[in-house]
């Protein structure tokens, strides 16, 4: 009886014991974010989009949900 009153208690304290060494956790510093339509560069940017345009980005935007992201749209089912 008293090996299992010993390994019950041993099991308590190695679960137990890692909750209290736990460090806080605190947020660092906050940068800030970037628009969307001002951060893409580089090859993968679709045709006629210039970087720091919001009109066009926005226009770019509704043209891919209306065309690529609406299933009777792109299936042609109506």
């Amino acid at each position: 009886m008293k090996p299992l009153i010993a390994g019950g208690l041993a099991a308590t304290l190695c679960l137990g014991l890692p909750g209290c060494g736990e460090k806080p956790q605190t947020a660092g510093a906050r940068k800030a974010d970037t628009k969307a339509y001002s951060a893409a560069t580089g090859t993968d940017t679709a045709g006629g989009w210039k970087v720091g345009d919001k009109t066009s980005w926005e226009a770019h935007l509704a043209t891919r949900t209306k065309n690529g992201q609406n299933e009777y749209t792109r299936t042609g089912a109506h």
